[in-house]
C-alpha cells in the first residue's frame, strides 16, 4: 500500500471537488477546497518527499473556456516534477505524446478508450502504439448501478458505460496498461468512508498496481481500505488531507504508510 498524491485542476485552479457534482455545462462543481497555490507548487512539494505515481487530473473538457488555463497548470506541474507524476483528462492517441514529452511518467485515459459505452479496442491499440504499455494508466473510475455492480463512467464521470468492473475485465485490460486508477465516484470528495465492496473486488485481484480514490476521511478509513483491499491497493486522499483543508495530517499519512504511525 502506497500513498499516491493528487493535483486536481478545474477552471485553472487546484481544487478538491465532490466528484459526482461535476458538470460540463457551466463548468460547475461543488467545491470542497480551492487552493491559493498553483499546480507547480504541489508538484514541487511532492517531489521534496520523493512521492511518485501521483496524478494530475484536468477536470475541464477540451471544449471548455477554462481548458487552456487548466492545461497550462497541468503542464507546469509536469515540468516541475519530471517523471514523478501521471496526467489524465482528455488524453487520446493524438495528444498523449505532448504530455509525456512535458514530463509525465504515464498518461491516464478513460473516455477515449471507453467511447460509445464499451471498450474501443481500436482506440486502445492506437494509444498503446504511442505510449507503450509501460506508460499507460487506465482510469476505471466507476459508480454503482442499480444492480449493485460498479460501472465505469466517462466524460469527467458523467456518463455510464456498459462495462462493469470484474476480474475478467481487469485481466483483459491489464494486457495494455501498467496500472489502473479507480475513483469510487459516488463517494469521491465526500470523506464519508470507502466503497468496501469495490475495495474487496480490487484487492482480491491485484495483478498490476491499482490506486483507489474516494471516501477516505480518517485513518480508520485507511485501515479499512488496507484490510478490505488485502494491502494490495495504493491510495489517494484528497479533500480529507490537511493540504486541501481537511483534518488528516499529510505527514502522519506518510508515516502511516511507513508503519511509523498508528491511529489507535
Amino acid at each position: 500500500m502506497e500513498f499516491r498524491p493528487c493535483i486536481d485542476i478545474h477552471n485553472g485552479k487546484v481544487k478538491q471537488i465532490v466528484g459526482s457534482s461535476l458538470k460540463d455545462t457551466g463548468n460547475k462543481a461543488q467545491e470542497n477546497f480551492v487552493s491559493d497555490q498553483d499546480a507547480a507548487f504541489f508538484a514541487e512539494f511532492y517531489k521534496k518527499d520523493g512521492l511518485k505515481g501521483g496524478h494530475v487530473i484536468l477536470l475541464n473538457s477540451a471544449g471548455s473556456e477554462y481548458y487552456g488555463e487548466t492545461k497550462k497548470q497541468a503542464m507546469s506541474a509536469l515540468r516541475a516534477y519530471p517523471g514523478g507524476l501521471q496526467v489524465g483528462g482528455g488524453i487520446c492517441a493524438e495528444n498523449a505524446n505532448e504530455f509525456l514529452a512535458a514530463g509525465a511518467s504515464h498518461v491516464i485515459v478513460t473516455s477515449y478508450v471507453f467511447s460509445g459505452g464499451n471498450i474501443n479496442f481500436d482506440h486502445l491499440q492506437k494509444l498503446v502504439k504511442v505510449t507503450g504499455k509501460e506508460r499507460l494508466v487506465l482510469d476505471l473510475s466507476c459508480r454503482r448501478g442499480t444492480d449493485g455492480a460498479y460501472y465505469i463512467v466517462t466524460d469527467r464521470w458523467q456518463k455510464f458505460t456498459e462495462e462493469s468492473i470484474t476480474h475478467k475485465l481487469l485481466e483483459r485490460l491489464s494486457e495494455y496498461a501498467d496500472e489502473f486508477l479507480i475513483h469510487a465516484v459516488d463517494v469521491e470528495g465526500k470523506a464519508s468512508g470507502i466503497e468496501a465492496p469495490l475495495a474487496q473486488l480490487l484487492g482480491s485481484w491485484g495483478n498490476i498496481p491499482v490506486t483507489y480514490a474516494g471516501g477516505i476521511g480518517s485513518f480508520a478509513d485507511l485501515e479499512k481500505l488496507k484490510r478490505e483491499g488485502k494491502g494490495r491497493l495504493n491510495v489517494t486522499i484528497g479533500s480529507a488531507l490537511d493540504l486541501f483543508g481537511g483534518t488528516m495530517e499529510y505527514q502522519k499519512v506518510l508515516d502511516y504508510m511507513k508503519g511509523a504511525y498508528s491511529h489507535e
